[in-house]
C-alpha cells in the first residue's frame, strides 16, 4: 500500500477528535450541528483505545493479505487496486461478523442500524480528491500523518541512526543525500 496512516502514541492526547471527524465524514449531513439537525447517527470507524497517558487511535490497517477479505462470503470486502485499501460495500454485506472475527487489530464494527459491518476506508473519496483523511486533518496535536510507507521507515531509521549516534557529526548529511538516491528495494 503506498501511504498509511501512521500514529505517533507519544503525542496523542486521547483527546477523540479523530473518531468525531470520521464519524462525520460518514454522515450525509458531514457537519456535527447538521447532524444534530437532521437526526443523524455518529459511528467512527476507529476508536481511541485508552494507552497510558492518554489514548491511540486504532483503525484498519489494510493488511496486505486482509483476513477480512479471505473470509467474506459475499464478497463485499476487497480492493479497488492492489495497492488501493481495503474498502467494504455496505450493500453486498449481509453482516456475519466474520470479517471482524477474523480482524486482527479488533477495528471492524457493526453499522448503528445492525445490517452490516463498518470500517475505515482511509477516507477514499477525501484521499483520491488529494486531502487527508478526516481523522488525520482533525488531530489538533499532528499526532497522526497519513504518509509514503517508503518515506515514513526512511524517516524512522534515521531517528534511530540520531538517537544512536547521539546527533554526532555527518549522520544528518549523510542521511539527507541517502534519501535523495532512488529506492533501491
Amino acid at each position: 500500500m503506498a501511504k498509511i496512516i501512521v500514529v505517533d502514541e507519544e503525542r496523542c492526547l486521547g483527546c477523540k477528535s479523530c473518531e468525531l471527524e470520521c464519524a462525520l465524514a460518514h454522515t450525509d449531513a458531514r457537519t456535527l450541528v447538521e447532524a444534530m439537525r437532521s437526526g443523524e447517527s455518529l459511528k467512527p470507524r476507529l476508536h481511541v483505545e485508552p494507552a497510558e497517558p492518554f489514548g491511540m487511535p486504532m483503525q484498519c490497517r489494510h493488511c496486505e493479505d486482509a483476513p477480512c477479505i479471505a473470509i467474506c462470503p459475499t464478497e463485499a470486502i476487497c480492493r479497488l487496486s492492489p495497492d488501493g485499501p481495503v474498502l467494504l460495500d455496505d450493500d453486498r454485506c449481509i453482516g456475519c461478523k466474520l470479517c471482524m472475527l477474523v480482524c486482527p487489530f479488533g477495528v471492524i464494527d457493526m453499522s448503528r442500524d445492525q445490517k452490516a459491518m463498518i470500517k475505515c476506508d482511509l477516507c477514499i473519496e477525501r484521499t483520491e480528491a488529494g486531502e487527508l483523511p478526516a481523522c488525520v486533518s482533525a488531530c489538533p496535536t499532528g499526532a497522526m500523518k497519513f504518509a509514503e510507507l517508503n518515506d515514513h521507515l526512511r524517516a524512522k531509521r534515521r531517528e534511530v541512526v540520531r538517537r544512536i549516534t547521539g546527533g554526532l557529526g555527518k549522520t544528518e548529511e549523510i542521511m539527507t543525500e541517502e534519501t535523495d538516491e532512488p529506492d533501491k528495494g
